[in-house]
């Protein structure tokens, strides 16, 4: 099986085999077999009985070799041993035969005697001697123990702690090409601890590590591309390297390619796509990926929508502390999509994600504690949500603490708090906000009194479509204040906000048909906007809306509807002047 054996030149005796002759035929014997198994032929407990017959010769070799003192032999078996090729898996009888390797200096085997004292693996979890045998195998020029020595100066483990001793042993790693070490160097460079921060440089020792089919260094790198840092922008580039990274089962890099598949970040944008590589990320249990697959599945676009499948990948990722996923499954929760309603639940994942500080999860514990919807009802908590979300720069929010500073609920009332909110909301284009800062302005609230100030936040509010700032502009086109006086502008507000129902401008427009200011008159017209107002119940329209059926001006002449109308409006407090 071995060979030809060498005899006595004189006796004719056969010579014993030396342990290094033993330790070569052996090792081939394994590396025959090993390949069998490799190649998908056999597996390490179903060998062909010929393979068998090899594989028990090899390690009977290489024991004897390891018997006799062969430290490549002693190495090698312990490796055997403790990925259980052949035999029975023994971590502790791994650790024994890679010590023996070690303490004749062979450098593979201190290294990763290291690892085990590293990871506790068939001896007691120590990273101080783990150190002392990475630094013998270092000071030898093991890449690998430079660069897990370097990791522990990193870290502080079993070391004193020191970014400048670990760029040194990564260093020395990266100067025989060890990928990881060229990971590790560029993460330093990129934190700027232990060496200058230099993004180009990280950049660089990534790329290097890239490469050499590293999936780390090639995510690191796409992010790089994806963010411009150290590298021009590309999402291009970037898409390419997390699909390099992707390909090899890198958890992170599947996740993103998923994530620029569903935005068109580089790619073309594919929720088919998208949804296939964020499953491989979530089926391991990454946290972002299922958040993601729960968005696809959620909004139903490329793919069938799913609300069951999005709740539950929300729900998988919630339990994760995704904060993005505890706040969609509340969402689902409240409005009953793929799980039956509970405010209560809803309540509960939204408190998750406001404890996260997620400022949509903030503003809608604030809207249902304000409201008592699914909790307790509470002002106080309300404004105390509110302001955790206003405090991020969340519009919906800084308005609702407005609203309550100016009512007084839930906080102190204060027109001045009231009014820096607004502020902030309005600057950010929130057309409520700029309605209700144009009001302060015009009513001298919070802030000096100016028309002309009214009239240019109602006038931004208004072209946003809010029909009480469209309201407010008709009042002061009416009355000049602050802007040219002018009765036809004021009668196309009125218009604009009495079509989006707004009770104040119907009952404005139909004084205007009436009069015919702006407007062709017209008592009929007049007439069907009172009738609208009067139905949201303005006493006014109530009023002049009875006058129309009493006089019979613009409707048919009807004493009974002219006495319903009255009474509704005197019912109200206002003066008729009729006795019923």
């Amino acid at each position: 099986m071995f060979g030809v054996e060498q005899a006595c030149p004189l006796c004719r005796v056969a010579l014993p085999r030396g342990p290094e002759k033993v330790f070569d035929e052996a090792t081939r014997s394994f590396v025959l077999v090993g390949l069998l198994v490799e190649r998908g032929y056999a597996s390490w407990s179903t060998l062909p009985e010929w393979a068998q017959e090899e594989l028990d010769g090899a390690l009977s070799g290489l024991r004897a070799a390891a018997d006799q003192g062969f430290a490549a032999a002693q190495y090698n078996l312990g490796v055997i041993y403790e990925e259980g090729h052949g035999v029975v898996r023994n971590d502790i009888e791994a650790a024994q035969w890679c010590r023996k390797a070690a303490e004749q200096g062979i450098a593979v085997a201190q290294s990763h005697l290291g690892l085990l004292y590293s990871l506790g693996c068939g001896v007691t979890q120590s990273y101080e001697v783990a150190a002392q045998w990475y630094k013998k195998a270092a000071e030898q020029g093991n890449a690998q123990a430079q660069c897990n020595l370097g990791r522990l100066f990193e870290e502080g483990r079993g070391v004193g702690q020191s970014y400048v001793a670990a760029a040194l042993w990564y260093k020395k790693a990266t100067e025989q090409g060890f990928a990881q070490a060229q990971v590790n160097l560029g993460n330093l460079y990129h934190r700027g601890v232990g060496v200058k921060q230099d993004y180009v440089e990280a950049a660089r020792w990534n790329r290097r590590a890239a490469d050499q089919g590293l999936a780390k260094a090639q995510c690191n790198l796409a992010l790089y591309y994806e963010k411009g840092c150290g590298v021009a922008q590309s999402d291009e580039k970037a898409a390419q390297w997390y699909k390099k990274a992707a390909e090899q089962g890198n958890e992170e890099a599947q996740t993103n390619l998923g994530v620029s598949f569903m935005r068109g970040c580089g790619v073309a944008q594919s929720n088919v796509e998208a949804e296939h590589w964020l499953r491989k990320a979530a089926d391991k249990g990454n946290a972002d990926a299922q958040y993601f697959l729960g968005q696809i599945y959620y909004e139903g676009e490329g793919v069938e929508q799913n609300y069951e499948e999005a709740v539950k990948w929300y729900e998988k990722a919630a339990n994760q502390e995704s904060v993005g996923a505890q706040y969609y499954l509340g969402v689902s929760y409240e409005r009953g999509c793929g799980v039956a309603q509970n405010s209560e639940k809803a309540v509960h994942w939204l408190r998750k994600a406001g404890d996260q500080g997620f400022a949509y999860a903030q503003y809608y514990l604030g809207n249902f504690l304000e409201n008592g919807h699914g909790v307790a009802q509470s002002d106080v908590e309300a404004a105390q949500w509110y302001k955790l979300a206003a405090d991020q720069g969340f519009v919906h929010a800084q308005y609702a603490l407005g609203t309550m500073y100016e009512e007084g609920r839930g906080v102190p009332q204060s027109d001045e708090e009231a009014t820096g909110l607004f502020r902030r909301a309005a600057d950010e284009g929130n057309a409520e906000a700029q309605s209700q800062l144009g009001f302060k302005f015009f009513s001298g609230r919070g802030v000096a009194q100016s028309d002309e100030e009214a009239g240019q936040w109602f006038k931004k509010a208004a072209d946003q479509g809010d029909s009480s700032a469209q309201y407010h502009m008709g009042l002061l086109f009416k009355e000049g204040c602050g802007v040219a006086q002018s009765d036809k502008e004021a009668a196309k507000w009125w218009q604009m906000a009495a079509d989006q129902g707004h009770a104040g401008a119907q009952f404005s427009l139909g004084n205007v048909f009436q009069k015919g200011c702006g407007v062709a008159q017209s008592t009929e017209e007049a007439v069907r906007w009172w009738r609208k107002a009067a139905d949201q119940g303005i006493a006014g329209a109530q009023y002049s809306l009875a006058l129309s059926y009493d006089e019979g001006t613009g409707v048919e002449q009807n004493d009974e509807e002219a006495a319903r109308w009255y009474k509704l409006a005197d019912a109200q407090g206002f003066a008729t002047g009729k006795t019923f």
